[in-house]
């Protein structure tokens, strides 16, 4: 598995996941990039993600839905505010309405996502990636907790191992 730590910090209202990969930068930057490969890790594994709009780069709009076990959607946004290839992705996230746009349910958060260059066990090279969703108050961080968020991320970043071995 590839999540090496989850970090939740009340005081600064932010929820870090810690990863590592046996890919370069580049590989990871793509599964970001390329909306066919986003698809097959973005939600848990019950809740699978399609995306209607995607494009990473600063001003971009994006756009999904997350289908559930009995055919329920979630639909959610995002705006890229700052993407820095294959190195930095900033943007902002939120829930959508049936229509896909933004609907202002439980405010939005900031996502800064940090993929860098490391060394991996046994002096392997890797990338280790930081995903860091900032909160706007302590009531929208509890009511995220509540629908699941920590696992969910973790989830779907477990995920990226099987894309990286060709096996998703």
């Amino acid at each position: 598995m590839p999540v090496i730590s989850v970090v939740t910090d009340l005081e600064a209202l932010t929820y870090t996941v810690t990863a590592e990969f046996p890919a370069p930068p580049e590989r990871i930057w793509q599964l970001w990039a390329d909306r066919e490969q986003l698809e097959r890790w973005w939600g848990p594994p019950t809740w699978p993600a399609t995306f209607t709009r995607h494009g990473i780069t600063a001003g971009s709009e994006v756009r999904y839905f997350m289908t559930g076990p009995k055919g329920e959607r979630a639909a959610g946004w995002w705006r890229i505010l700052e993407a820095g290839p294959p190195h930095a992705l900033v943007f902002e996230d939120g829930f959508s309405g049936e229509d896909g746009e933004p609907s202002g349910e439980l405010g939005s958060t900031r996502n800064t996502v940090a993929i860098d260059a490391t060394e991996l066990r046994a002096g392997r090279p890797g990338t280790r990636m930081r995903f860091v969703t900032a909160f706007e108050s302590l009531d929208q961080f509890n009511e995220l907790a509540e629908m699941g968020l920590e696992e969910g991320l973790r989830d779907s970043i477990a995920q990226i191992d099987g894309l990286l071995d060709g096996a998703a």
